[in-house]
């Protein structure tokens, strides 16, 4: 396993870590829990993502439970949850000081830990000042309940907001941002987030980078029984899979499964290699399904010497998407 710094913290996670969403309660049970955090451990991975929306809570109760039954080092794991949705209650959303603390304190409860490392900040909150938000995490972090504190899916603007106001008041500024980034969604990690990289050291744990399966190459021939796709809570993926965009994307996987053959390695990792290719990947968060499936998704980080300028020419030209740059306007 390859380990790399959180942004410019001391911290070190590992390049692919794994996250709950979708598949803790959602797909599958305790045992197979415990068998695909032990597989993902057992491969060298130290970070494993949760949130307290993820299935209700449930999600962060059954990863607590792996953990008591693991009897794994507390120092040697990377644990995060997310704030945003805790229930139904009028002040059980958003990041109020009031939810963020009172959300972290039941997450810490499901996970059975007193602490987690990193806590994000699963959405941005239209209607609380991000000053508030803030000073509440700021205070998670002085209770001693988290580590590092960071965002999920804020623009530049929010985050660069929330560093100044930090800066400005001499709080613990946000460390991380958790977008999603693969083959298919790159607009806003090449482009929007790039700057932040280099000028306040922002880390990244992207999520999402085989595109809920579709980068595996399984909905190469259509959609297989069993996937994500068929799941209850996913029609919105029907929508996107049902598409024209879609039926295009798909005859680029296919075109992409060639090169990964070309290689010897398969279409889920080449997909996980290419996002691990990027040096502003802190980690690649996958939510593999099975034992075997983590096995598998790991090797990627064995191949990233793989991709040479050569086959990511070859890429480029399958996927021709690449952000454009900005417009310098001084050659017009």
């Amino acid at each position: 396993m390859e380990y790399r710094f959180l942004g410019k913290s001391g911290l070190k996670i590992s390049a692919i870590s794994y996250g709950s969403y979708v598949t803790f309660s959602g797909q599958f049970g305790d045992d197979t829990a415990y068998e695909c955090m032990t597989a993902a451990y057992d491969a060298g991975v130290n970070f494993f993502d949760n949130a307290e929306a993820y299935a209700d809570g449930q999600a962060e109760l059954m990863m607590g439970k792996v953990l008591k039954r693991t009897e794994w080092k507390r120092s040697e794991l990377v644990l995060s949850t997310k704030i945003f949705w805790g229930g139904e209650g009028v002040n059980d959303r958003g990041l109020s000081r009031k939810h963020i603390i009172e959300g972290t304190d039941a997450s810490l409860r499901r996970l059975s830990t007193d602490y987690v490392d990193l806590i994000f900040c699963h959405r941005p909150d239209l209607y609380t000042p991000i000053e508030e938000t803030v000073r509440a995490m700021n205070h998670v972090i002085n209770q001693g309940k988290a580590l590092y504190w960071g965002t999920s899916e804020w623009s530049a603007a929010q985050i660069i907001e929330a560093y100044q106001i930090a800066r400005r008041e001499h709080l613990i500024p946000p460390l991380m941002e958790q977008p999603q980034y693969n083959m298919f969604i790159r607009e806003t990690f090449e482009k929007e987030l790039q700057p932040l990289y280099e000028k306040i050291g922002l880390g990244t744990t992207v999520w999402g980078p085989l595109k809920s399966g579709f980068l595996t190459g399984k909905y190469n021939d259509g959609i297989p029984k069993g996937s994500r796709v068929s799941l209850e809570g996913f029609e919105w993926l029907k929508e996107i899979f049902f598409s024209e965009e879609w039926r295009q994307n798909v005859e680029k996987v296919k075109k992409l499964t060639k090169v990964a053959e070309e290689l010897g390695i398969s279409m889920a990792s080449l997909a996980l290699t290419w996002v691990l290719k990027n040096p502003y990947v802190s980690t690649a968060m996958v939510g593999s399904s099975s034992p075997e499936q983590v096995k598998e998704n790991m090797k990627a980080v064995d191949h990233i010497g793989l991709l040479t300028g050569d086959v990511m020419e070859k890429i480029e030209e399958i996927l021709d998407n690449k952000p454009e740059p900005e417009k310098d306007w001084k050659t017009v």
